[in-house]
Parts: C-alpha cells; sequence; structure tokens
C-alpha cells in the first residue's frame, strides 16, 4: 500500500469512528448504557499520532502513540457537550485533551490541540483525572492529581509517588491560570470543589491517603473549607463519607464529579475500592447531602450503582469503572461519563428525578448478612401481600 493509499484508508477509518451513531441498551430502571465506547485511543486525530510528511514519514508510521482516553471531567459549554480528557500515550505520560459532542452520547471529537497545562512548582512527572466545576465565582475550576517521584524514596526506588491536588482555572477551556497546589497535611487525590459558597467560603470534597496508593488511615471522602482558591490550605478536615469493612468502599473511595444541586439535595457520585482475588475492584456508587449543609449525608444506597459489565471489565487496568464526569440538562437529563478498566469512556444516561428516587428509596447497607436479608424480606413481603 502506496503512503497516500494508506493515508486515504485511514483517514475514512478515523471519519467512520466518529460519525458512528450510538445506541441506548435497555436499562435497570435507573440508567441505560449505551452500546459504543464515546471515546478510545482511535479517536485521538490522526495528526497526533501520524507525521503526515511522506518525506519525513514514508511509511506513515504512528510518531505519537496514543494508548487510552480515560477518566474526564464534562461540563456543558457553548451547547455543546464537553469532555475533558485524560489521554495517556504509549509513554505513560496522560496530558489532557477537550472533546466535545452535539448530543452527548455520540459523535465526540477532540479539538485540535491538547491543553498547554502550566507548571507549578516543581514540574510533575504526570497529570491526570480532572474535576470541572463552573463555580459561582465565575471561574471553571479544575483540579487534578499531580503526580511527582518520592523524593525520600531509597536509592533504586522508582515507583514510589507523591500525590498532590493541582489547581488551575479558565474561562475558556483553552487558557488556563494554574494556581499553587491544595496544602494539606496528607496526599491528596480525587479533590473536588463544591459549585457554590458554603459559609462564604470554599468548599472541597477530599481524600486524605497516607500514601500514593493506599489510603491507609484516610477514612475516606472528606470536607473542608478554604478561604480562597488562589492559596488554597486545609487547616481542618472531617469525613462525611466513611470506608466500611466488607463493602465495595472497604479499602478507598472516592469523590467523583461535582454533585448536582436538586429540590431534595446535593446529588454525589463516587467511586469505592474493594480487594478481590484479582486484585482491586473499582465500582461506582451514590449518595445525597443535604441542600443546607452539603457535608451532612441524608441518603447512600446500599452496594454499587454501577460496575464493569461485559467488555467493560478487560482493558489496561482490569476490574474498573471510574468517572469523575457528569452533565445534567436543564430537561433534567444526566449524561454520566465513565471509563472502563482505564483504556477507553463510555456514557449512561438517567435523569436527576430518577437518581434521587433510586438514592431516597433504596436500603442503606446493614453492613451484615442478617440486615441484607431483613430488607430482602421486606420486599418479598411486600410484592407478595400485594399480588
Amino acid at each position: 500500500m502506496t503512503f497516500n493509499e494508506r493515508l486515504v484508508d485511514l483517514t475514512w477509518n478515523h471519519e467512520q469512528l466518529i460519525a458512528c451513531p450510538n445506541e441506548p441498551l435497555e436499562g435497570n430502571g435507573v440508567y441505560e448504557r449505551y452500546k459504543y465506547p464515546i471515546l478510545t485511543a482511535e479517536h485521538a486525530p490522526l495528526f497526533w499520532r501520524y507525521d503526515l510528511d511522506e518525506q519525513t514519514n514514508p511509511y506513515l508510521m504512528e510518531r505519537f502513540g496514543i494508548h487510552a482516553t480515560l477518566n474526564a471531567g464534562a461540563i456543558k459549554w457553548n451547547g455543546k457537550y464537553v469532555l475533558m480528557v485524560r489521554v495517556e500515550g504509549a509513554d505513560r505520560k496522560s496530558f489532557f485533551a477537550v472533546a466535545e459532542s452535539p448530543n452527548g452520547v455520540d459523535h465526540f471529537q477532540f479539538w485540535d490541540r491538547p491543553v498547554t497545562m502550566p507548571e507549578w512548582g516543581e514540574p510533575a512527572t504526570n497529570v491526570y483525572d480532572m474535576r470541572l466545576t463552573a463555580h459561582e465565582d465565575g471561574w471553571i475550576y479544575g483540579i487534578f492529581c499531580v503526580e511527582r517521584k518520592d523524593p525520600a524514596a531509597a536509592p533504586g526506588d522508582l515507583s514510589s509517588a507523591v500525590a498532590a491536588a493541582g489547581i488551575a482555572r479558565t474561562k475558556d477551556l483553552v487558557n488556563w491560570e494554574r494556581l499553587p497546589d491544595l496544602q494539606s497535611g496528607s496526599q491528596q487525590r480525587n479533590v473536588v470543589l463544591h459549585p457554590e459558597f458554603v459559609e462564604g467560603k470554599y468548599a472541597l470534597y477530599t481524600r486524605p491517603q497516607d500514601g500514593f496508593i493506599d489510603a491507609g488511615n484516610g477514612g475516606g471522602i472528606g470536607w473542608a473549607l478554604v478561604d480562597s482558591m488562589e492559596h488554597a490550605v486545609v487547616t481542618e478536615e472531617k469525613i462525611i463519607n466513611a470506608r466500611h469493612y466488607h463493602t465495595v468502599k472497604e479499602c478507598k473511595n472516592g469523590e467523583g464529579p461535582a454533585p448536582i444541586k436538586t429540590d431534595r439535595g446535593w446529588l454525589h457520585l463516587a467511586h469505592g475500592v474493594r480487594g478481590c482475588a484479582s486484585g482491586l475492584r473499582y465500582v461506582l456508587y451514590l449518595y445525597m447531602t443535604a441542600l443546607d449543609d452539603p457535608s451532612r449525608v441524608i441518603a447512600e444506597p446500599a452496594g454499587f450503582f454501577m460496575a464493569p459489565e461485559g467488555e467493560e471489565y478487560v482493558g489496561d487496568v482490569m476490574n474498573v469503572l471510574f468517572s469523575n464526569g457528569w452533565i445534567a440538562d436543564e430537561d433534567g437529563t444526566v449524561y454520566i461519563y465513565y471509563a472502563s478498566s482505564d483504556t477507553r469512556l463510555h456514557v449512561a444516561v438517567s435523569s436527576v428525578d430518577r437518581l434521587v428516587d433510586y438514592c431516597l428509596h433504596t436500603e442503606p447497607d446493614g453492613l451484615r448478612t442478617g440486615r441484607s436479608v431483613e430488607t430482602l424480606n421486606r420486599l418479598i413481603d411486600k410484592n407478595l401481600n400485594n399480588k
């Protein structure tokens, strides 16, 4: 195949991939998954991956490998459904890139250039998993994980790392002002900015942890108020959504995207992690907090809201669902953007009413088998008595 023939073939396949319509699948009453991933490595523009000059790339080889698209923040922007995607190259380095869709479920296309994120302090080895919050102060904030090599690592230890919460803000999703990293007494990941002021301060959902991977004494999803995002310092932190033994969040849990405000409370999407024979299993769960106090949990259904299914189970890191982006439309439709196995991005669609109903009318975890059976028997009794 000649250079031009191969280029025509690559271009046609890429255009067909972007143009492919998506299809909703029969759901469980709470949400509907969509059949096809909305973004994969193959969705990356050809001019990112290939040198398109025949003189310098006569075999039309990939010169910059794209490995995965995952863990995207989300926002409705200028009438489009916009994702701040974590794109991972073949070199293991992640970067942020924006993709948009006219309808939220298909035809996602990357903007021409990735985000050029300014550095702060020691240059990060890796950045990823940005949460986007359109705050009432007028800025769009992006909070993301910043990974640096652990300066206290022993000689020859090339895997120990330190995690911090990087902070940036923008008015257009293109030009970013980098602010100092969040200052805290522990390592931080999965930090999310609440969209409104609370007691005149910025409110953060945190996840304190002892190490880069293990939460250690970190008790779960935290809550902290800070005076300024320009110099965000956590001086007091309380756990509002705790880890529990033998649950979907016994090892770790973390806030997903910024919560959605409803007339019944704040709706939260989070991830929970437990250990199993095949390693760590990541699932998604929901909870709600009070309108008058977003740090007070008012409902949390037992177990997972979403877990890997079918092909979602297979990928770079198996048995993982992760979400840090969702969009609630004015009509109440909710688009949930989630990644499977650290490889590709999907969408599931629900509504504010359905998600609130699920939270408020699904039993909480009783934390032991006997109570689970009691819950089941109550449902059985109700259904059999109504026959």
